[in-house]
């Protein structure tokens, strides 16, 4: 039996959208399995409550999510709030807060998605992006506003231990699943100081952990071009916060595009929540059309319940993702269709459906 609470936070734009068929996907899984027993509570922060309210979340956001056993997350973004804000006051305080210091992305061919960059072979690795630290940083400011000796300083911090834990992440990852190369993102012949340190504790990290994994340190622009040229020669991808923030939209989109990608916010001790959320923003230029991709979201809610002890379902939902794709029947305008939003969920559910009771030989 599984019991959790999950705290849904659909956000904006297409964010809500996609949400909608994501919970519909849930709901089809608890139809036909009366051992997944999902509580879902949907907030609405987003940048409506921001415009109503004056913030994106209440005072109290964190306490009340600290409550629930993970976060399914939608999307954000509005024009009517800078991006600073929707990031910094929901975001990046659910992630830092929550020691969410790992965020991983799956790389993966995905059958009827053409990638002019396969070749005729599939695409399949893993991207584990440091997800607390680093580039992302409020440290720093500006001074002598509007004069012509006018200054800013933006600090990247980087810590031994977050280094450590996100290195070891990668590390545990690759071996249970069977893999034997580490690639890490640097820029250390430039960047002298913090990517030097990255570089001396990946290399330490790795070397402890275990006798049979290679690491291979490579320049970040190198390594662009290279996910370009040979992007099957990946298997575990480790990288900074910015750096493997750009490398993941990158890898995203060799494969087929934002609208088929999941990601994780994941705190690995399970102390405190963790986040899943697709890597496509609120796409505010089709927001309410009803045409967005719900594929990422209904992924990464697979995530999730693979994360808390469901790797059967998880998956399931993915096996139902792919058959669909490959059938080509229920396409969205993002991958060549015409379906809407709702048809591409359903599509997914009945497959899933189909799935279930031919594991039950029903």
């Amino acid at each position: 039996m599984t019991h959790t609470k999950v705290a849904v936070i659909p956000g904006d734009g297409i964010g809500k959208e996609v949400m909608e068929e994501a919970l519909k996907v849930l709901s089809s899984l608890q139809e036909h399995d009366s051992s997944l027993q999902i509580e879902t509570t949907i907030f609405p922060w987003s940048s409506d409550y921001y415009l109503k309210h004056g913030q994106m979340m209440p005072d109290n956001a964190l306490d009340i999510l600290k409550e629930y056993g993970a976060i399914l997350f939608g999307a954000i973004g509005d024009a009517r709030v800078p991006d600073d804000v929707t990031v910094w006051e929901l975001i990046m305080p659910i992630r830092k807060s929550f020691q969410q210091y790992v965020n991983f992305r799956p790389i993966k061919s995905l059958p009827g998605i053409a990638s002019p960059l396969a070749n005729g072979r599939d695409i399949d690795f893993v991207i584990f992006r440091e997800n607390a630290e680093g580039e992302y940083s409020d440290s720093g400011g500006r001074i002598y506003h509007n004069q012509p000796q006018e200054m800013t300083i933006q600090n990247t911090i980087m810590t031994r231990i977050g280094i450590e834990k996100i290195v070891q992440a990668a590390c545990d990852y690759a071996y249970k699943n069977g893999k034997t190369k580490i690639t890490s993102a640097t820029k250390s012949n430039a960047i002298i100081h913090s990517m030097k340190f990255w570089d001396e504790h990946a290399k330490r990290i790795l070397a402890q952990s275990s006798p049979v994994l290679e690491l291979e340190s490579i320049y970040i622009d190198a390594l662009v071009a290279y996910f370009v040229e040979r992007p099957q020669d990946f298997q575990v991808v480790v990288a900074s916060n910015l750096f493997g923030d750009i490398l993941s939209d990158l890898g995203s989109a060799i494969v087929g595009g934002l609208g088929l990608s999941p990601s994780a916010n994941l705190n690995p001790e399970k102390e405190f929540p963790s986040m899943f959320e697709p890597v496509h923003g609120s796409a505010p230029n089709i927001a309410g059309k009803g045409i967005a991709n719900p594929i990422a979201q209904i992924w990464s809610l697979a995530l999730l319940l693979g994360h808390i002890g469901r790797r059967d379902i998880e998956q399931l939902i993915v096996h139902a993702i792919e058959t669909v794709l490959r059938e080509g029947v229920v396409k969205t305008a993002d991958i060549g269709g015409q379906a809407t939003t709702a048809q591409m969920g359903d599509a997914i559910c009945q497959e899933i459906i189909k799935l279930n009771l031919a594991t039950r030989g029903v």
